[in-house]
């Protein structure tokens, strides 16, 4: 699986319906929308690298009110629910 963060500027305007567009493509697992120089966040997992040029070029770009959008692909993940899982591997409740 892929993960890319996809930061997104929109129409200052419309970000609630933008957000709940771009959430509702089967790939986009979250979008947050957050302070700073983008107004949304959209986590983006495929299973090619080439699924990426679809989803977000092909599809998140052409939402109506997107302007613009920063990739970045996440090369591992680490999470505290790995962590967790991992040191709870042999014990009984």
């Amino acid at each position: 699986m892929i993960t890319a963060i996809v930061l997104i500027k929109t129409s200052v305007d419309r970000i609630p319906e933008i957000a709940e567009s771009i959430a509702a493509l089967d790939c986009v697992s979250e979008v947050f929308s957050v302070t700073g120089t983008y107004d949304l966040i959209a986590m983006v997992r495929v299973a090619r690298h080439d699924d990426l040029a679809d989803v977000i070029p092909g599809r998140i770009s052409k939402i109506p009110g997107v302007e613009g959008t920063d990739t970045h692909v996440a090369f591992r993940t680490y999470s505290q629910h790995d962590l967790e899982a991992a040191f709870a591997i042999g014990l009984d409740s």
